[in-house]
């Protein structure tokens, strides 16, 4: 399964805003991936020495970031951009998440995906405790697919 290394070249982030550790399983339709560097005290989203929940959304959108890289290297082509463009039906039930003890996990599933953009399925949870779920829609400005 891919690394740490392997997520970093998938997302377009670098360094601590590369959020997942660990891919878990995956497959044509989705991906179950999970991390601690929500503990990270060096996170970069961090405000006033918290982590939000809000910024679960980030940690959807990269799971999807991560999904359609590993569909495009599978198919023998390239990581291509991809830009966030909607959050939907999000919900939130924390308030922070610097200070939860486990792993996050976190389980995208594609719910459609086309040459011009991907539509996600996000749920993250920490032992067991839906934290945060919703959709998120990316946009290929290529006109290329990817997530």
């Amino acid at each position: 399964m891919p690394t740490h290394e392997d997520i970093a070249t998938l997302v377009p982030h670098a360094g601590g805003m590369c959020l997942w550790d660990d891919v878990l399983a995956w497959d044509a339709q989705s991906i179950r991936l999970s991390t601690q560097r929500h503990r990270d005290p060096e996170h970069p989203l961090r405000h006033a020495g918290r982590l939000h929940a809000v910024h679960l959304c980030e940690y959807g959108a990269q799971a999807m970031a991560v999904h359609g890289g590993l569909l495009a290297r599978a198919a023998g082509e390239g990581v291509k951009p991809g830009m966030l463009v909607a959050l939907r039906g999000v919900e939130i039930d924390a308030t922070r998440i610097d200070d939860l003890p486990g792993a996050l996990e976190v389980q995208a599933q594609c719910l459609i995906a086309d040459a011009a953009g991907s539509q996600y399925r996000f749920v993250i949870t920490h032992e067991g405790r839906t934290l945060a779920q919703g959709r998120a829609a990316v946009l290929h400005p290529s006109g290329e697919e990817s997530a």
